[in-house]
């Protein structure tokens, strides 16, 4: 089996002011531990740094080098991957958003799960319902 994780559960897992935190600081662990292959894409890794390290964003936002430790610290493990656009790319998204309307907030969403079709990745971890709007993924709130 094969999985991704979006932004918003690892910023939980950053963020001690969050309701989730005590729960969500575990899954990063479990995810680097973990025998399941785990994809994770390069927009949700720059995007866990931009959130992160913002101080509009936390109160104590965490330094620069923290922040990319915590990434390194997944990225570095056998089971994940970290694949980017392929030639495939553009068509995927094309087909993904003429399904639905998309704009807005959803376009990152849309390109992550363009990433996933394009990767043959069927489930993401997240917090955000908006990817129950999207055809052929499944995505899994690990804390519901």
């Amino acid at each position: 089996m094969s999985l991704t994780v979006d932004t918003n559960l690892l910023v939980c897992a950053s963020d001690t002011g969050s309701a989730l935190h005590g729960r969500a600081r575990e899954l990063p662990a479990d995810l680097a531990k973990g025998t399941d292959l785990v994809y994770l894409f390069w927009p949700v890794t720059t995007e866990y740094l931009r959130i992160t390290t913002h101080p509009a964003v936390f109160v104590n936002p965490l330094a620069p080098a923290a922040a990319r430790e915590n990434i390194g610290s997944l990225i570095d493990r056998p089971h994940v991957r970290m694949p980017g656009e392929g030639r495939r790319f553009w068509g995927v998204y094309r087909d993904v958003t003429d399904r639905i309307p998309v704009r807005g907030n959803l376009v990152s969403d849309a390109h992550l799960v363009t990433l996933m079709r394009e990767h043959g990745v069927r489930t993401i971890w997240t917090r955000d319902r908006d990817f129950r709007t999207f055809d052929g993924i499944e995505a899994v709130d690990p804390f519901e």
